[in-house]
């Protein structure tokens, strides 16, 4: 049980961060609601036909959990979206990455999740290898002294926010199944994002749009919606820190791609970061796969 959840984690790794790619460029031809709607409605209409049997076994406890979970994941939406919007990228990405910890610790206090010694030192090894990874400039990672950056409390509760989804995600798929709890999200953030493209009229400037990058937009929702599925999955044979912790990396894949096809060009620290991270990534998950 530990390989499948392991591979699976894997597997949203790759998916992430492929689907990452795809997203930055769709979101930039389209708009980000736009890309957000695209990749939500392919979600709930393909994964339709799967979750009748989840869906009709239902109980109170799960609907309160996916209510809460779209809720929640909607904010995290929001909050990263704008803190990407308002802040510097050098600025923001770092704190995003918080969700690590966070997520540990919230499996740790409200399921007891007891990981053991070397487990949270490889997990503090990939967050500090991501962090560094994603940091432009070194005394970016002071955050003490950037409480009056744009778009710092931002990055802040989309980080809590993210943590909080991860948690819930994992939670959900283990009292319903990982396919209700994707779909049931996909289905309650469509909702949302028809509202506010329905009041901002900006339907037809998307379809007009999605003609020419249809492409790119049909490989972030497969991607994407891949990724979420086996990250759910993973979270039900694992435990969800160490599940978020190797999925999370998909950052490292998401900088390697920037490196070789956009020709992005990083620093000394940026390189070792993702080093010490995909490192801390293989040991970790053969450590678990063995277990």
């Amino acid at each position: 049980m530990s390989l499948l959840g392991v591979i699976l984690a894997l597997v949203a790794l790759l998916a992430w961060g492929f689907g990452d790619f795809f997203i930055q460029r769709s979101a930039r031809a389209l708009g980000v609601w736009e890309s957000l709607f695209a990749i939500c409605l392919f979600g709930a209409v393909v994964l339709a036909p799967f979750i009748l049997p989840s869906l009709m076994a239902l109980e109170l406890t799960g609907l309160i959990i996916l209510l809460v979970l779209s809720v929640v994941l909607t904010f995290a939406a929001l909050f990263d979206f704008s803190a990407l919007k308002d802040g510097k990228l050098a600025v923001v990405e770092p704190l995003l990455g918080l969700e690590l910890p966070l997520t540990v610790a919230l499996g740790a206090i409200f399921i007891g999740e007891n990981l053991d010694l070397i487990q949270l030192l490889l997990i503090l090894v990939i967050f500090i290898g991501i962090v560094l990874a994603v940091t432009v400039h070194h005394h970016y990672l002071f955050y003490h002294r950037r409480l009056l950056e744009r778009g710092v409390i931002l990055a802040g509760l989309g980080a809590v926010t993210m943590a909080l989804a991860n948690f819930l995600t994992g939670l959900g798929s283990r009292e319903t199944s990982p396919l209700l709890v994707i779909w049931f999200t996909n289905v309650f953030i469509t909702l949302v994002c028809l509202v506010y493209l329905g009041v901002n009229h900006r339907f037809r400037p998307m379809f007009h749009e999605l003609k020419k990058k249809y492409r790119v937009v049909l490989a972030q929702c497969v991607f994407d919606n891949l990724a979420w599925i086996a990250f759910a999955a993973a979270m039900v044979l694992i435990p969800i820190g160490v599940a978020t912790a190797i999925s999370e990396s998909y950052i490292v894949l998401t900088v390697i791609l920037g490196i070789f096809v956009n020709r992005e060009k990083l620093k000394t620290h940026q390189v070792w970061g993702s080093v010490v991270a995909a490192g801390g990534v293989v040991v970790l998950a053969a450590l678990t796969a063995l277990r």
